[in-house]
């Protein structure tokens, strides 16, 4: 998931650990069917959107057009299945291991895109602030990207 902020932070136990200005704010899902490929298909995809204005007002500008920065915060939840019952069932994200590997190549992908990339604590109780600007957030599944 994919949100356009004016400005993100991450605080873990009280204690800001990442912060950033305009930009994005990913919220990032591993599947347990994800592979190496998804993460850097995914990471290009985003680093390229153009979902910033320009002089007219429209979206027509990519992260690195606005000089924006990116703060990735992984979230499990995200494939939370609530069809049946009222407990979401995780069975569909990846294992911890997993996760963590495919979360750690996204994160590079996009700083070898020379962007400036904050990150959350993978696996740690984090509250994450963020103002969202427009608001503007899109669900992207690397599955579903050409």
């Amino acid at each position: 998931m994919v949100q356009r902020v004016r400005e993100a932070r991450v605080d873990v136990d009280g204690v800001p650990i990442a912060a950033i200005g305009l930009g994005c704010c990913v919220l990032l899902g591993v599947a347990a069917t994800d592979r190496e490929g998804d993460a850097e298909k995914l990471s290009r995809k985003i680093v390229g959107l153009r979902i910033f204005a320009d002089e007219a007002g429209q979206m027509n500008r990519s992260l690195a057009e606005i000089g924006g920065a990116m703060l990735v915060v992984s979230q499990f939840t995200l494939y939370g299945d609530c069809r049946k019952g009222r407990r979401p069932s995780f069975v569909a994200a990846a294992a911890p291991p997993h996760a963590e590997a495919l979360y750690e190549q996204f994160v590079a992908q996009v700083r070898a895109a020379n962007l400036p990339v904050a990150t959350g604590r993978f696996g740690a109780h984090m509250a994450v602030s963020l103002v969202n600007d427009g608001p503007v957030t899109l669900l992207l599944d690397s599955r579903e990207l050409a």
